[in-house]
């Protein structure tokens, strides 16, 4: 094959060879048409290809042999797709699939390689190439963009980056954390998925000053998992799914003085446990949210002056924790009310009155053993559901016979 001057005869030098069809059955290196090329396979501007096979390439001549803007438009003519690499063929320049049209050219040559670009003419019509368009979270199929949610392992710490957006995060380490990108970098709509399927719990991070659900940080338990999402200030979780074996989490607050108000992520936490930096320097007032919500409270703070812990809703009743107690708190969306039979601080028990073959108070493996009370102004004791002693303000009944060791002395028998 030649392409010849009109004027001259000769094979033009360089050339612009309009038109060409080929065949490719082969993996298929193309020159330039200038002097000292042995083989008819030049690369035309306009090149109406045919793979007879798959995984075929077309591999473009030297980059460093032409200009910047050198071009073709390629167009595959057959039922296969084929391949487009640069002069050593690692770089691939496009994928031309069936019934596919794409225009290259060339941006930069300091190499055989050079740097190639490329604009879809569609299939037939005008369209859009998948490929090119496809970002962070899309994935080209075919013409068309897809959903990508690629599932990325890690067990060390971790920053995520933009190019994190829309990944699925599967933690597989111990305990450890994962550090959020800056909010205002990645910007109002970028989001990841967290999955802790590791044997710890993961503690994600906001950085710097950002916060996540309002908190510096939120702790995943195992098996836990959530969608988190970007405002471009703050981030935000999205179902957040507690594994009900490990269901609970703790707060830990240092407090010294006065009112602090929860944020929702802080009163989410079940087990609030309170500190002071050295002695607390006045009573402390913790505000939590007025919704129906269980909580255990331990103050493990330290006073000189019997300075106290108060659990409020900022309305109804409150419960005061006296330093180095515990207490057992059910909210019911305003009064905060005691779980436990003893009062928060303080060493009274409740019992109910019982009977004499289910006693109030009772032996774990002997049920009908114990003391109950039978009527107003009475203690009985029960031994194996019978009774046997008696207490009221006129003195002691015994039922049955008694042994006494000391002997008995006083009063009339």
């Amino acid at each position: 094959m030649s392409y010849n001057s009109p004027f001259t005869g000769n094979v033009i030098q360089p050339t612009d060879v309009s038109y060409r069809a080929i065949t490719l059955s082969a993996n298929t290196q193309l020159q330039w048409p200038i002097n000292g090329n042995a083989t008819d396979d030049y690369a035309a501007r306009i090149m109406n290809v045919t793979a007879t096979t798959t995984s075929l390439s077309l591999y473009m001549p030297p980059a460093d042999q032409a200009s910047v803007g050198q071009d073709a438009l390629i167009r595959n003519v057959g039922s296969n797709s084929f391949t487009v690499k640069d002069y050593a063929g690692v770089n691939t320049i496009i994928v031309v699939a069936a019934g596919e049209s794409k225009y290259i050219y060339i941006t930069a040559n300091p190499t055989n390689a050079g740097t190639w670009s490329n604009i879809a003419f569609g299939t037939g019509t005008s369209s859009a190439d998948a490929a090119t368009l496809a970002g962070y979270g899309l994935l080209a199929s075919g013409l068309t963009l897809n959903q990508s949610s690629p599932v990325s392992s890690f067990a060390t710490t971790y920053t995520l980056v933009t190019a994190d957006r829309a990944k699925l995060f599967l933690w597989t380490g111990g305990a450890g954390t994962l550090t959020l990108p800056d909010a205002a970098t990645v910007g109002n709509n970028w989001f990841v998925q967290v999955r802790n399927g590791g044997t710890g719990s993961l503690t994600v991070a906001g950085a710097g000053s950002d916060t996540f659900n309002g908190s510096a940080s939120v702790i995943l338990q195992q098996a836990d998992s959530c969608l988190i999402a970007c405002s471009g200030t703050a981030f935000y979780s999205v179902g957040l799914g507690k594994n009900t074996q490990f269901n609970f989490s703790q707060l830990v607050k240092t407090v010294a003085s006065g009112t602090y108000t929860l944020t929702s992520s802080e009163a989410s936490n079940t087990i609030q446990k309170y500190i002071s930096s050295g002695n607390l320097a006045g009573n402390v007032t913790i505000i939590v949210p007025p919704t129906i919500q269980i909580y255990y409270i331990q103050n493990a703070t330290t006073t000189s002056a019997s300075y106290t812990l108060t659990i409020s809703t900022g309305s109804g009743s409150t419960a005061v924790i006296t330093s180095n107690q515990q207490s057992t708190l059910i909210c019911d969306g305003t009064n905060l009310v005691n779980a436990n039979t003893i009062v928060a601080g303080q060493s009274s028990v409740n019992l109910l009155d019982g009977s004499v073959g289910a006693p109030a108070l009772y032996f774990g493996t002997e049920p009908t053993t114990g003391v109950y009370r039978a009527g107003a102004g009475q203690f009985d004791i029960a031994i194996l559901g019978v009774l046997r002693a008696a207490v009221t303000a006129s003195g002691l009944s015994v039922t049955g016979t008694g042994t006494f060791s000391g002997g008995v002395s006083g009063g009339t028998y």
